[in-house]
Formats: C-alpha cells, structure tokens, sequence
C-alpha cells in the first residue's frame, strides 16, 4: 500500500554524495525493527540484514545519494560558486531554489546572466554549470560567516501527487529507497531462503562508490539493484529512443552502460512477473551507470545480478516523475525476486 508521508519524506530529505548524513538517519530509522541487524559500513552505507533459512548473502542496493553541489568559492560580494556533485542538465538550473548546508540551512537563488543583456552570440549558445551563481541575498559578511568552502547543497523542492504520478526532487534514487523500505515492511514476518543484505548505498551518482565497498564486504551469492531508469515517451520521442515508458510496469534490466544482467536473473524476474502478473517491460539503458554493476563485480566471488528500475521523466533535472503503479509494481516484483530464489534453478543452460 502506498505511503505518501513516507516518499514525501525520503524525497525531500537531504543527502549529496558524500554528505548523506540526514538521509542515512532517516533510512536507519525506518528500518530498525523491520531486520535483524543494523550496520553502517566504513563509506557510510547503511546495511540491513535479515537472516534467513541459510546463509547466503543476497544484495539489493538502492543508492540513497543525490545529485547535487558542493561550494567552491564565496567572492567579495558574498556570491557563491560551487562544483555539481553528480551529473547535471544546466539549462534546468535558471532561477532554482537550492539550500546550502552550511551553519544552518540558508536558501539561495541560483542566478546567471539575463537573456536581456546577452549578445546574440550568448544567446546562442547552451548554458554551462560554470555560468552560474548563487545569491542568498545576505551581505559578504553574513554569507562567510555561516557557510564555509566544502558545504554541500541540495535543490529546494517539495513532492507532490501530479495525477496518477509523484513528482518532485532526487526521485533518482530517492524512489528506490522507499521501494526497499516498502519492501522490508512487507517481509518482516517471513523467513526468506537466505540472508536478505538490504543496502541503501553512498556516492552512486560519482561512481557507484558505495555498492562496490559494500559487495566487497558482503561478498554476495545473488543481487538486485533498484534505480531509476529513462522514460523518453513524450512528444517528438522516437520508439527506439524511449528505453521505458510510464505506466508500462516495472522495468527489468538487460543491460546499462556499466553492466549486463545476468540473463538467468533477467529470466527470473520475468518468469515471476509472468507468473503472477505484474506488468512489466524491457530495459536496455544505452549510457549511465547503475550500482547494477558494483554489486555484480565487486564481490570476491562476483554476483548473480540483475536490477528492477523504475521509468523515470526529466531524469538528472530539478523536479523528476514517476508513476505510482510503476512503483507498485516493482516493490512487488522485488519481493517475489527475494521470496522465491531457491525455487529457480540457476545452473548455466
């Protein structure tokens, strides 16, 4: 059952690469009580575990980072610079809400030069993150006494129900930690085949850093990852363009730009959906990484993986969508995947 608070929540907490402190909090949180054991490793992955019939570790990763800066330079008038932390579209940034971290929460406006003033030579050409500003609208004083070089920054955004659909912030990946939290809920009276590692990864969006550091200390025998993946169905797209479309189902993976499934596992999870009829469609990511690949080759023995994703609209912008029964779909999909591992015969064939 959905939980709107709870994505609400998740959505909009704070959490950039390498700063994922209040998410991290957050995730512990909701999970204490739903697993057996609570760790956090030594990049600050939060990990879940569930003990189940034998011993056999099982990874799900959803990375619980998100895009966004980091301040790299506050001028004599008080405005900020930053770096992006994860990649970005610039043309979204124009007149942005985003807070910055700092002593305490200070919002800013990101800001570049007016389209007034441009020449037509300007006008022409795309926007760079290089361009851009922050303006808090504080004097230089105030602005360098309460933020420092180093604090991060997040987008200012609330989630909102948008028809069928939820919209708002981080969606990537913020959607897949509240698939697993849902997830963990539904499990939390059931004895699974094997030890259930339920990971809520760091610093995915600058390299799957996190789920490379967690498969090597878990060492685990199959794995699933959940993220977000592109929905291009919108007007002017080409079929072979979209990769997924919204409301089609869960997306189960082929291949990504860092990985290709395990075809055993991509039969799996097609055969399960099948089988109890969850809608459900076909990915095949061109370019863009998932930690689909840091749990499948980081591992000492290397991982049985594959990954449920979840189609995503304006994917890397300020305000990201998805649709709720796509959402659905897959929380139920990755609960079968984890209930029903030992009933599959996972030989090469």
């Amino acid at each position: 059952m959905a939980d709107f608070q709870l994505l609400k929540n998740i959505s909009e907490c704070p959490g950039v690469p390498g700063y994922e402190q209040p998410i991290r909090s957050l995730v512990i949180k909701e999970i204490e009580g739903l697993v057996d054991e609570v760790r956090i490793d030594s990049m600050g992955s939060v990990v879940g575990i569930k003990k189940g019939k034998s011993p056999e570790p099982v990874m799900v990763a959803a990375h619980m980072d998100e895009i966004g800066f980091i301040v790299t330079h506050i001028d004599d008038q008080g405005f900020i610079r930053f770096h992006t932390l994860g990649g970005f579209d610039p043309k979204t940034l124009t007149s942005q809400r985003v807070v910055i971290h700092g002593k305490e929460d200070i919002i800013g406006i990101m800001g570049t030069k007016p389209i007034h003033i441009m020449n037509p030579e300007d006008r022409k050409k795309a926007p760079k993150t290089e361009d851009y500003f922050i303006d808090t609208g504080m004097p230089v004083g105030e602005v360098k006494e309460k933020i420092t070089i180093g604090d991060p920054i997040t987008r200012e955004r609330s989630l909102i129900k948008m028809g069928q659909c939820y919209n708002g912030k981080s969606l990537d990946n913020r959607i897949s930690v509240y698939i697993l939290i849902q997830a963990l809920r539904a499990l939390k009276d059931k004895q699974l085949p094997y030890d259930l590692y339920a990971v809520f990864t760091v610093q995915e969006e600058v390299g799957l850093r996190g789920a490379m550091n967690a498969a090597g200390h878990i060492n685990p025998k199959f794995g699933f990852n959940l993220d977000v993946t592109i929905a291009y169905d919108v007007p002017g797209a080409q079929p072979h363009e979209m990769v997924t479309q919204l409301g089609k189902g869960a997306a189960i993976k082929i291949m990504d730009g860092s990985a290709i499934s395990d075809y055993r596992m991509v039969r799996y999870l097609k055969k399960l959906a099948d089988e109890h009829k969850i809608v459900w469609q076909n990915e095949i990511l061109p370019a863009g990484g998932t930690d689909t690949a840091g749990i499948q080759r980081y591992g000492k023995n290397g991982a049985i993986t594959g990954a449920i994703s979840i189609p995503l609209r304006n994917m890397h912008q300020v305000i990201e969508t998805v649709q709720e029964e796509d959402v659905e779909a897959c929380i139920n999909l990755l609960i079968l995947g984890l209930e029903n591992l030992d009933t599959y015969d996972w030989s090469f064939k």
